[in-house]
């Protein structure tokens, strides 16, 4: 059976160069509304998060669209947020965080600048702290992700991540393949790591 049955989605409010990370934004939505899993992301409706939202919605999918008060008008999506079956308006960013993590059962990181990053690093760093053992994914378009992985990889062999069983996130480069490893991840896992062999795993 399968566990995951909301994803929380990090991406840019921009597009980014050329339409493959919007392409694959819309794919992902698309493919999450088909196997019957929500999206809960941070409700904007710009570049990479409008695409991910959009091809959830076009597919018949849930939702949730998270964001701070100070955002709506700024980002002017107020007219255009009404089209989400769920929005939550916080107060700030972190009551934004803490919602989307409640919300979800695992987490993507689609291509994004400093707030993607901040995010899903977050999301790392409360694993490592035993707070959760919800799959995380880097969503490796055009190997955007690449730097981030071979950081990891240094901090690891330099001795900085010492409960490398708790921070396994997944590597997946191809958009489809997405939805089929947070299936097999939301699988029931052991109460035990086995071992802290491993930081990255790579579909």
């Amino acid at each position: 059976m399968n566990t995951i049955r909301s994803v929380c989605v990090y991406c840019g409010s921009s597009p980014g160069r050329g339409g493959v990370y919007t392409e694959a934004g819309h794919t992902l939505g698309r493919a999450m509304a088909e196997a019957g899993m929500r999206l809960v992301y941070g409700g904007g409706t710009k570049g990479i998060m409008g695409a991910v939202a959009e091809g959830a919605l076009s597919a018949g999918g849930g939702v949730t669209g998270i964001i701070p008060r100070f955002l709506i008008n700024k980002e002017r999506t107020a007219d255009e947020l009404e089209r989400l079956d769920e929005l939550i308006t916080t107060e700030d960013m972190h009551e934004r965080k803490h919602l989307m993590f409640e919300r979800s059962d695992a987490f993507v990181a689609l291509p994004g600048g400093i707030g993607t990053l901040e995010e899903i690093v977050e999301i790392m760093t409360w694993a490592q702290l035993g707070r959760h053992r919800k799959p995380i994914v880097f969503a490796n378009i055009d190997g955007f992700w690449n730097p981030m992985i071979t950081l990891l990889d240094h901090m690891r062999e330099e001795g900085f991540v010492h409960t490398g069983h708790l921070v396994q996130p997944l590597i997946i480069d191809a958009v489809e393949d997405i939805v089929p490893g947070l299936i097999a991840a939301g699988r029931p896992i052991a109460d035990e790591a086995e071992g802290d062999e491993a930081v990255i795993e790579r579909l």
